[in-house]
């Protein structure tokens, strides 16, 4: 299942390792961050000032490319 914005942080790049590069991407600094664990993808978006929307699509299209033996 895609990423969505009420997924935590942490699982997300648990689940989806190539995901951590869209974060970074976006000047996220979520990567290693204590509160991941507790933060869902929206939280970290408003948090950074990101759109969620923009963020979400790149977070799919990482964890499809992962999926397909990707990026």
């Amino acid at each position: 299942m895609p990423p969505g914005p009420d997924d935590l942080v942490d699982e997300v790049m648990r689940s989806h390792p190539a995901t951590i590069r869209a974060f970074l991407d976006f000047r996220m600094s979520c990567v290693g961050c204590p509160i991941a664990c507790f933060h869902t993808v929206l939280d970290a978006c408003v948090e950074h000032g990101v759109d969620c929307n923009e963020f979400l699509r790149a977070l799919r299209n990482a964890a499809l490319g992962q999926a397909g033996g990707g990026f």
